[in-house]
């Protein structure tokens, strides 16, 4: 693949806003490692190389071990993830494939033994935000390989 269209210069606007979403997520409260998971699940699930590199890079360099991400596709069968964290990554498959079924109340349940009202809301965002991330992406041609993180975090 190779790049289309550098969006960020095209339409610096479309970018900012991304960003300020982007930015509303990390100033959310919800654990970083647990919204780069999130990242990595979105961007398995939509195809996004670029993402994918981004954020397995990022969690990483949080701490993140590489047993979990390598089985990240995998976390259902998987012992290495707490039950918060399957409760978002279930939430991060329905509202990725939203149109397969929705959210179901089970599930919504489910989260919300994990989460509060405000932290579900939360997690909507940052569900949305990496779904937004993956569509530019994808639909603008960006090439995986040369990111890196800034530093640990």
């Amino acid at each position: 693949m190779e790049l289309r269209l550098d969006y960020m210069k095209v339409q610096p606007e479309s970018f900012q806003t991304l960003l300020k979403l982007e930015g509303y997520v990390k100033k959310s409260g919800l654990d970083h490692k647990l919204l780069e998971l999130i990242k990595i699940r979105a961007s398995q699930i939509n195809g996004c190389a670029f993402c994918l590199d981004m954020h397995t890079k990022d969690a990483l360099a949080m701490g993140e071990t590489t047993q979990r991400l390598f089985l990240l596709n995998a976390w259902r069968e998987a012992p290495f993830y707490t039950e918060a964290e399957r409760a978002a990554l279930a939430l991060t498959e329905a509202v990725t494939k939203i149109s397969d079924a929705g959210v179901p109340q089970e599930l919504y349940e489910q989260v919300r033994k994990h989460f509060d009202e405000g932290q579900y809301v939360n997690l909507i965002m940052a569900i949305n935000a990496i779904n937004s991330w993956n569509r530019m992406a994808i639909s603008t041609g960006m090439v995986p390989g040369e990111y890196q993180p800034a530093v640990s975090k």
